[in-house]
């Protein structure tokens, strides 16, 4: 077996949000990342952050609401949160649908953070 597959094999089953870094938790830090999210989008001018429960295309995930900053394409910033939050995001703009998905990658995401 490859170095990959041992690795995968090895974690079938294992919940990922109690891996630790020896540190944090993965379960402790997307918590943190969703908090920081949501604190960020607070400062930023209404309605450049916006909510939807609803992509683009009428689809959806269970249990997830979109919240981003920006809507045009080259300037989006978009996660998907746990509806458990909904309550905690009324300040943004709601919308029916999400804006078009630009194809962002996490890396984009990461210069565009930088870029605000």
């Amino acid at each position: 077996m490859e170095t990959i597959e041992l690795i995968n094999a090895a974690i079938r089953g294992v919940d990922s949000n109690q891996v630790s870094d020896g540190y944090h938790t993965f379960g402790e830090l997307y918590e943190h990342r969703i908090a920081l999210f949501i604190a960020l989008c607070k400062i930023k001018p209404y309605p450049a952050c916006w909510r939807s429960q609803l992509h683009h295309d009428g689809s959806a995930f269970e249990g997830w609401f979109i919240m981003g900053i920006g809507k045009d394409r080259g300037e989006q910033i978009s996660y998907h949160l746990p509806m458990s939050k909904w309550e905690e995001t009324r300040f943004a703009h709601t919308v029916k649908y999400a804006p078009e998905w630009d194809g962002h990658s996490g890396e984009d995401v990461l210069q565009r953070l930088k870029d605000l």
